[in-house]
């Protein structure tokens, strides 16, 4: 479900009161039950580890491990006597593709698998031996096993054997100290009480392999209807508690236990929580619907309905910041002889630093530090965006009017994204108090800071169609969040290339940044 249907849901559910995205965040907790604990636990989000990418690294390390091998022990053992010609690296790749296909079939890449030792060496050493079976049994059929040394063959084997072997055991104690740190688990809050709540909480409970960890019960109902303790869980609040602690503190899953019957309810909530980068399931047993099997997700066996999916996560995570972090670099090489010189210009335009920081929401609504060239005399600087800047602002130095309307102020900005706080592509971060003209972005735009469900970036989406520059209306600000929120649902690798070559033209056709 993206941004855009849970907005129009609201507006069809004819809710009078539909809420600002300022009434998700801008509140008192009304309640102290929040352990310290658990306020205290990681916010970098990054700190968690994806079991996805996890078992999909060890895939690919088994598969060039298994091929260096293979060439390392034919370099030894026959480079002065057998060439490699086609077929040996024929047969080595044979060997490493089937291996991982069989260790795949036997179970080898779940969690499971790396979090205990005995069992798993025993699987893999059957995966492994059938492997040179099927290979052996290939090579005598199609009558060219002579062409094969057998002492390469067999060196290979028990090599390779030790060599995973080794490899698990170092992934065995990896897998463990991440585990006591909680890396590994899906930290969950449920939101509803009663039965429903506690037959979905001892369902997971009752599932050993399924990493979820449960935070505790969040519940709207006073306590009256509601117990302050759900299945030996602490109800931590409402539902606008739920958003306070999210920001506070590292939760991957929000699982509602309410029943379908309750639209106005779950629809309330949503308006809340849809703006957090989480995962938001329904609980199946909390509907009498009978769904076919393949239309639920599964925690483990327990049958959940999607109804939000964080819009990064495993590989995703992994690609966007390999690309952030190369291109960057690339970048802040190629462009560090204009980037010195207007260090330089700065400096002898104007006295004063040479870079402005300021304060700004980055994901998750967590305030990071942006730098950017000082394009503002110094004594007239400001730091809160208390005041946009306007056509022939007094407060912009001549070299700033020109950095201003080129971009090239936002450069070492460059430094925030090698960092990680900052992407190449994303919704621009915006000032921690930013306005329209008296009236904060957030309590302009429904649903404002589902924007900050990924990282902000140097350029974005609303830049390079011409939202950039002075937002000095209600309608700049709801049409830079609306492509801002487009470009979050529709994200790829390929669409941040596409951003990225509009830049330079778009800065050229942009006429409202000063």
């Amino acid at each position: 479900m993206s941004a855009f249907d849970v907005r129009d849901l609201l507006k069809a559910a004819g809710h009078p009161g539909q809420l600002k995205a300022a009434d998700a965040v801008h509140y008192a907790p009304t309640t102290s039950a929040i352990p310290p604990a658990e306020v205290g636990a990681p916010r970098d989000h990054g700190g968690a580890v994806s079991p996805v990418v996890l078992a999909g690294s060890v895939r690919i390390a088994d598969l060039v491990l298994v091929v260096i091998l293979g060439f390392a022990i034919h370099h030894i053992q026959l480079a002065d006597m057998v060439g490699l010609g086609w077929r040996y690296p024929a047969a080595i790749l044979s060997v490493a593709v089937l291996a991982v296909a069989l260790f795949q079939a036997f179970g080898s890449y779940r969690i499971a698998a790396f979090r205990s030792f005995l069992k798993p060496a025993l699987r893999l050493t059957a995966a492994w031996s059938l492997t040179f079976l099927v290979v052996a049994t290939v090579m005598v059929f199609a009558k060219v096993a002579d062409h094969y040394s057998r002492i390469w063959l067999a060196t290979f084997y028990g090599l390779g054997l030790a060599m995973l072997l080794l490899e698990r055991f170092a992934l065995l104690h990896f897998v463990t100290a991440r585990m006591r740190r909680g890396q590994f688990d899906r930290r969950t809050a449920i939101v509803g009480g009663g039965p429903l709540a506690e037959e979905l909480i001892r369902a997971l409970e009752a599932e050993s392999e399924s990493g979820i960890r449960i935070v505790g019960v969040f519940d709207d109902r006073g306590d009256t209807r509601s117990s302050s303790v759900v299945a030996g869980y602490p109800k931590l609040g409402t539902v606008s508690d739920l958003v306070d602690y999210a920001r506070s503190t590292r939760l991957d899953l929000v699982v509602f236990t309410l029943p379908i019957a309750a639209e106005d309810r779950l629809l309330q909530m949503l308006a809340k929580l849809w703006v957090l980068p989480i995962d938001i399931r329904l609980s199946a047993k909390a509907t009498k619907l009978k769904l076919r099997p393949r239309a639920y997700s599964y925690l483990g066996s327990v049958p959940v309905l999607d109804v939000f999916d964080k819009p990064m996560a495993d590989w995703d995570i992994v690609t966007k910041a390999i690309f952030d972090r190369v291109v960057g670099a690339a970048m802040l090489i190629v462009l560090a002889p204009v980037m010195l010189g207007l260090a330089i210009a700065v400096r002898v335009t104007s006295p004063g630093p040479i870079l402005f920081r300021q304060k700004r929401h980055g994901f998750n609504n967590e305030t990071i530090e942006v730098y950017k060239f000082r394009s503002m005399y110094a004594d007239q600087s400001d730091f809160t965006a208390s005041k946009q800047v306007t056509r022939g602002d007094p407060r912009v130095t001549p070299l700033g009017r020109f950095i201003r309307r080129t971009s090239l102020d936002e450069l070492p900005q460059l430094f925030n994204v090698l960092k990680g706080e900052l992407s190449l592509v994303g919704p621009r971060p915006h000032a921690v108090h930013a306005k329209t003209n008296t009236t904060l972005y957030d309590q302009v735009v429904d649903g404002y800071f589902a924007r900050h469900k990924v990282k902000p970036g140097i350029t974005g989406w609303a830049q390079v169609n011409g939202w950039r520059g002075e937002t000095d209306t209600d309608e700049k600000i709801q049409r830079r969040v609306d492509h801002d929120l487009y470009y979050i649902e529709n994200w790829s690798i390929l669409f941040d290339v596409q951003i990225m070559l509009a830049t330079p033209l778009s800065l050229v056709t942009t006429k409202n940044a000063y």
